[in-house]
């Protein structure tokens, strides 16, 4: 999807059931979790991965692959968060918590 530019024509559908977890806590761990695949595939230098296919150096192109796995899209990760008001750590498991005790408590 990134990498062909799809963005206009893919719609990401996700399922956060899972019966042995919090429901808010499924949601957010696969919505953070989408956004965090995105976020690594955006981040990809995919115009030199093509220019390396197109000159058939695959050697090059799979060493420009395994290198970006170690590199630090955490930080940009803690910078979204922080741009948006949210923990990039698992903070958020304590926010959950604070709302299920305020707010679905409540609903009995």
């Amino acid at each position: 999807m990134v990498r062909q530019k799809l963005f206009e024509r893919v719609h990401i559908g996700l399922d956060f059931f899972d019966a042995s977890i919090n429901r808010i806590a499924a949601w957010v761990i696969g919505t953070r979790n989408m956004q965090k695949a995105l976020l690594k595939a955006l981040l990809e230098p995919t115009a030199q991965l093509k220019e390396l296919e197109n000159r058939r150096d695959f050697t090059a192109r799979l060493v420009l692959l395994e290198e970006q796995k170690s590199l630090p899209w955490q930080a940009v990760w803690a910078m979204y968060c922080e741009r948006n008001g949210v923990p990039a750590g698992s903070h958020w498991l304590e926010d959950m918590r604070d709302y299920e005790r305020k707010v679905l408590s409540l609903r009995g």
